[in-house]
């Protein structure tokens, strides 16, 4: 009898590391490196439905112009590209829950099994006891002890026999009630299974539309390949117009920085000179003049912590703009019009809805407002050693000199042949970085 109790006793340890292991490894799963949460996926595809909405707002606003089709087949083009990543998104769920179902199918049957095996030990336990239940019996066998510590001994065995007949049964209750949630559970993954595997179907089809509209568009396109190309060389022109633009602008502000950096560092030279002079007559040696010397603009104390903040908020920028879409990258890329043809962009071009305003992606100071040559304006903010601009703007709410917060509304974004959009650029010095990588969930 004491082999069968520690053979329950193992079946018991066996049971209880089967549910610690697997809610750890469900842990574990949730958090493998380098794999996305369930979570992070859910909030992935909510703001990939969001950008679908409102390009599918800019579309009905570009097709209503019906001045410019070159404006239309962008916006299409990225509504293709949001569509397949999120459909990508919907198929790293599918995997995620697939990994699940498994999982908890394997914990079912392991589950299932211990149950069988309890209980059939139970039911031998419940045929010992009914063949040996005569009360009779049981004080024949207490009274046939060949001494005192013996017949306790006995009785101990009485005791702890119930005992055990009662624990095994709450193990069997126990173990069924966590069969039973887990059933239930696996129900609910099974239908969101099936929603997914529901809505990527749905998903491919609105992406097969997309890509008919997007032939038929380029189509007629091609039909005006001449006047197309003409509108475009002026755009590409209008664009590099653009980019000399800012970047005297930007050489500008380095040189007033340069200018003055070096008024403060001959203000402190002039100090220190007032200063050597006084000790002079002290000392009775002499002091040689500091040679002032300016390579690099000298920031401020205030600066410098704004230029520390803002190169650590790499990925944290918010947008510069309430809700938007980049529908043009950084760097060099070919415009969806014409094959072949090449554009380059300082910057990435974000897309918004019909009267957004932009907004500075971080705190500064205003240091420029220009007539940009795309039409409309460009505001430059400093961000310590950083330098933000936007451009395209209409109305402008600040002025230069301003300091301005994170988040601050500085200009409206101006609408062409129904497409509104604004052109971000990132700068340090004068290089250019690419604003997608800095700004918070850019893809």
């Amino acid at each position: 009898m004491n082999l069968y109790l520690l053979k329950k006793n193992n079946v018991s340890i066996i049971l209880c590391l089967i549910f610690f292991f697997s809610s750890i490894s469900f842990h574990t799963f949730s958090q493998t490196k380098g794999q996305p949460s369930q979570k992070d996926l859910l909030n992935k595809k909510n703001k990939l439905n969001d950008d679908i909405k409102q390009l599918n707002s800019q579309l009905s606003q570009t097709k209503a112009s019906k001045k410019s089709q070159i404006n239309t087949i962008v916006v299409i083009n990225t509504k293709i590209k949001v569509r397949e990543e999120l459909i990508s998104t919907i198929n790293s769920e599918l995997a995620q829950i697939n990994s699940r179902i498994k999982k908890n199918v394997t914990e079912i049957n392991a589950l299932k099994a211990s149950l069988d095996k309890l209980k059939s030990e139970y039911a031998k336990m419940i045929y010992f006891a009914q063949r040996n239940q005569d009360s009779y019996t049981k004080i024949m066998f207490l009274f046939s002890s060949g001494d005192f510590n013996q017949a306790y001994m006995r009785i101990k065995y009485f005791q702890q026999y119930a005992t055990f007949r009662k624990k095994q049964a709450d193990e069997i209750v126990a173990t069924q009630l966590v069969l039973g949630t887990k059933l239930k559970e696996l129900e609910g993954q099974r239908h969101e299974k099936n929603v997914l595997l529901g809505n990527e179907k749905e998903e491919k089809t609105q992406l097969d539309g997309e890509k008919q509209q997007q032939e038929i568009v380029l189509s007629e396109l091609q039909q005006q390949e001449k006047e197309l190309k003409e509108e475009l060389e002026k755009k590409k022109r209008d664009a590099e117009n653009l980019q000399i633009a800012i970047k005297r602008l930007i050489e500008a502000e380095i040189k007033r920085k340069l200018e003055e950096s070096s008024k403060i560092a001959a203000a402190k030279a002039a100090k220190a000179e007032k200063i050597a002079e006084k000790n002079k007559t002290k000392t009775k040696t002499k002091t040689k003049t500091p040679e002032v010397k300016a390579t690099a603009p000298e920031l401020t104390e205030e600066a410098e912590a704004l230029g520390a903040d803002f190169s650590s908020s790499r990925g944290k920028l918010p947008w510069p703009v309430t809700k938007g879409v980049i529908c043009q990258p950084y760097g060099e890329y070919e415009h969806p019009a014409i094959k072949g043809f090449m554009m380059n962009n300082n910057g990435v071009e974000i897309c918004a809805n019909k009267g957004s305003q932009a907004r500075a992606v971080f705190e500064g100071e205003v240091t420029s407002i220009a007539i940009s040559p795309t039409g409309g304006k460009l505001i430059i903010i400093r961000h310590g050693e950083y330098l933000s601009v936007y451009s395209n703007i209409g109305d402008v709410f600040v002025k230069q000199g301003d300091k301005v917060a994170i988040k601050q509304a500085i200009g409206s974004i101006m609408d062409e042949d129904g497409k509104t959009s604004m052109n971000l650029q990132i700068w340090k010095g004068q290089k250019t970085m690419d604003p997608s990588g800095w700004l918070f969930n850019a893809r």
